[in-house]
């Protein structure tokens, strides 16, 4: 069936970062509905739709560990149980400011400082859940690699089937696809003043989230979230 899995922070549903995120990208993936699209001065919604086609399919999200298939012997309810024993063994820790920044033309929230605690757990995590990988296809490999990695990426490509984790992680939300200088040039001060609300103060991390693809092409779906074990107490 080819479907594949992913670890993700997803900020809870209740928080106003996650109505915005699911109403800028017109989509929520923990319902797995479609949502009325931001209505922003200055962007048409049918402009939106165009500038978040990939960033709406794997629905709004941080990285942790990237998506990847399922080894064989392994299956969904073995790897929800081992994340949700992986959340319980971590306690919550503050991003303590996001930024809007441009990301080699992607749009995104990012952390305005590193964040060592934010890089220790999404390495964990790659390495945690890394006997549930299935190897990454020859064609995959020769793609990631037709952008053009360091020596150290491609040594993350063949170890952690992905060449930005470990040293390479950078995490962020994204909002757009890559856009081209010119509608970056406009989008930039729109989307600056729509996330006004979430940049400069702190942003809590308190579970993980498992998504799933259940085939190729296909939108990623929340499946689960899996809070950590003093948030969990509290």
């Amino acid at each position: 069936m080819n479907e594949r899995f992913a670890v993700y922070f997803a900020p809870a549903s209740d928080t106003p970062l996650w109505a915005f995120g699911t109403s800028w990208l017109g989509r929520d993936p923990e319902r797995d509905v479609d949502v009325a699209r931001l209505q922003l001065d200055g962007i048409t919604a049918e402009a939106i739709a165009e500038m978040t086609v990939s960033p709406r399919r794997y629905g709004f999200h941080g990285t942790l560990k990237p998506p990847f298939a399922l080894v064989d012997g392994q299956d969904a309810d073995t790897l929800s149980a081992a994340l949700a024993a992986f959340a319980a063994s971590r306690s919550p820790f503050d991003i303590p400011e996001l930024k809007l920044s441009s990301l080699n033309g992607f749009l995104a929230l990012v952390p305005s400082t590193q964040i060592p605690a934010l890089a220790a757990l999404a390495g964990s995590c790659v390495a945690a859940f890394d006997g549930f990988r299935a190897p990454p296809l020859t064609g995959e490999m020769d793609r990631r690699r037709a952008h053009g990695l360091t020596e150290r990426q491609d040594a993350n490509l063949k170890r952690w089937g992905y060449p930005y984790v470990m040293e390479d992680f950078q995490f962020h939300l994204t909002l757009t696809d890559r856009l081209d200088p010119e509608t970056l040039e406009w989008a930039l001060p729109i989307l600056t003043d729509a996330t006004a609300a979430f940049t400069g103060t702190p942003i809590r991390i308190t579970s993980l989230a498992l998504y799933h693809e259940p085939r190729p092409g296909a939108d990623f779906r929340l499946m689960a979230r899996f809070p950590f074990g003093a948030n969990a107490r509290s």
